[in-house]
């Protein structure tokens, strides 16, 4: 049973304590679909997605994550990676410096809303040492790391919706 996906946008927050429970396979696939999904621009989908499970792996990609330690303790770490080069191809430089960007946000908001409507909890982690991490994951030199998403069971007590700002606030119509 999934979450309304309004419930799942609502509900989806940062947790920072996971409990030492694996994320299965089957699950993981879904949220893998999910992330491929969204959309990108003229659907070149400049992305891609390492999932680490493996905790020396997990422990090197921390180290580098100015002292975020949900990366290590999370049971899944998912590194969004964009395609620069994929997305120049198609649109110049417009493509390579803020498309392929926009893409891999999509996509890693996909994750969080995929992982909150099967009950899983996320971190998006943002401040990390790009070049360290695409080292220890022996990513491709033509891709960026732009994202680290920490996956699973979530071991806080009580969660918190946080407050937005009111739509007047955000929101002009134009008519």
């Amino acid at each position: 049973m999934t979450k309304d996906v309004f419930d799942a946008m609502r509900e989806v927050h940062s947790v920072r304590n996971f409990k030492p429970i694996q994320v299965s396979e089957p699950t993981l696939t879904r949220i893998m679909e999910a992330a491929c999904w969204a959309p990108s621009a003229g659907n070149l989908q400049p992305w891609y997605f390492y999932v680490v499970t493996n905790d020396t792996l997990k422990n090197k990609i921390a180290e580098v994550c100015d002292d975020q330690q949900q990366v290590n303790e999370a049971p899944v770490i998912i590194v969004v990676l964009a395609d620069p080069a994929r997305s120049n191809a198609e649109y110049g430089e417009r493509g390579a410096q803020l498309y392929c960007l926009q893409d891999t946000a999509a996509a890693t908001t996909n994750i969080m809303l995929a992982a909150e409507g099967l009950g899983l909890d996320t971190c998006w982690v943002g401040g990390f040492d790009e070049v360290a991490v695409q080292t220890f994951i022996e990513a491709p030199p033509r891709l960026r790391a732009v994202a680290i998403i920490c996956l699973g069971y979530g071991n806080e007590r009580e969660r918190h919706i946080k407050e937005r700002l009111r739509l007047a606030e955000v929101v002009k119509i134009l008519h």
